[in-house]
């Protein structure tokens, strides 16, 4: 019997999860990550691996350890190091002597045979309504756990007291887990953007406003990026998340399938900085960033995977993005070696320089 496992991706996972049950799966589901999980990816990796390949290949190595003996993984095309993690992360496990199967899930991209094989593999028995049902339950959970994301973001920045934004979050969190069908997706989702609602707030705070860029991994799993997200809203920062899931799987999944262009207006931005597709986001990071900017955003907050191609040629045009579209960037690149302490005190000073510059701004259009 498949005993299914995945790699963790933020509140994805919880998605995921529901997913491969509603098919019918025996699911196992990899523990937290932990230290404990970085230290195995980082000890049967590649010495210079991107960071999520060494964060998920410690799932997987925790998940079989489990029980689990089939894992199910995303693939990808392009110029990218994220289309070869599942056969390097293959080979590395089956040196190892475990005993699995490994599904890679990649965009059809015209070989629909062999995604719908693929489909088959995971569905086993699963009947057509059945299959439906749960993909039709899934996309509704993705997007909600999006919503209720963006929605925290909002309110944690305003909150009057620190830690009860995480508390109606991870209380949400579980309320949209426990959905079974899209109609109770929806009202359990209304019943978590209701605990939101209800953490007081601070009507007085000056919120500055930060736009987060970068590889999509980094931006979407807490743990590789530290929980800036979480350490920026309790400095008084509202943050808004340049990627989420539910807008990756609609453009990487579904319109390149048809070959359809997606995220025209990011590509428009990003255009007189770069024109072409360098792999991952890293077109992606540049037209956010003019995006933000325009929109009256006080920064821009880059996370990369140290190593990572596409993002380094991000970041080396970011300083030519700042100066012309006047917005102040932080560029951080992040690995196992990565420390809190150090990554607290950099966010800190940028935030500072932030206030300042709102502070003189603020002061010239007195005076003017």
């Amino acid at each position: 019997m498949r005993k299914v496992t995945y790699p963790h991706l933020g509140t994805f996972s919880l998605a995921l999860e529901g997913l491969l049950a509603g098919l019918g799966l025996e699911v196992v589901p990899p523990p937290p990550i932990t230290k404990k999980t970085i230290n195995l990816g980082v000890l049967h990796a590649p010495e210079f691996a991107c960071f999520p390949l060494k964060i998920s290949l410690g799932n997987f190595i925790e998940a079989l350890e489990a029980g689990a003996n089939t894992i199910v993984m995303a693939g990808g095309t392009g110029p990218c190091r994220f289309g070869y993690y599942g056969v390097v992360q293959r080979e590395i496990l089956l040196d190892l002597g475990y005993d699995f199967e490994m599904i890679v899930v990649e965009p059809p991209q015209g070989q629909w045979q062999q995604a719908l094989d693929k489909v088959r593999a995971l569905c086993g028995n699963c009947s057509i309504a059945q299959g439906l049902q749960a993909l039709h339950t899934f996309w509704r959970k993705t997007k909600a756990l999006d919503c209720l994301h963006a929605e925290s973001l909002a309110v944690r920045a305003r909150e009057a007291e620190q830690g009860a934004t995480s508390k109606a979050y991870k209380a949400g969190l579980s309320l949209l887990q426990a959905a079974r069908t899209p109609g109770e997706v929806q009202k359990n989702l209304r019943e978590a953007l209701a605990l939101l609602a209800e953490v007081p707030q601070d009507p007085d705070r000056d919120v500055l406003r930060v736009g987060l860029v970068g590889e999509v991994y980094m931006l979407l799993e807490p743990y590789a990026n530290l929980q800036v997200e979480k350490l920026l809203g309790e400095m008084g920062v509202e943050v808004k998340r340049a990627v989420y899931l539910s807008d990756w799987i609609k453009e990487h999944v579904f319109l390149s399938s048809f070959y359809l262009p997606g995220g025209q207006p990011v590509k428009k931005a990003a255009a007189p900085y770069l024109a072409h597709f360098v792999g991952g986001h890293g077109r992606e990071s540049l037209g956010e960033t003019v995006l933000f900017a325009r929109e009256g955003f006080d920064g821009v907050i880059h996370i990369l995977p140290f190593t990572c191609t596409p993002e380094i040629v991000a970041q080396s045009i970011l300083p030519e993005v700042s100066r012309r579209e006047g917005i102040p960037y932080l560029s951080i690149p992040l690995d196992e070696q990565s420390g809190e302490a150090g990554f607290i005190t950099r966010l800190e000073a940028f935030i500072d320089l932030l206030r300042q510059r709102r502070s003189r701004e603020a002061a010239r259009a007195v005076q003017g």
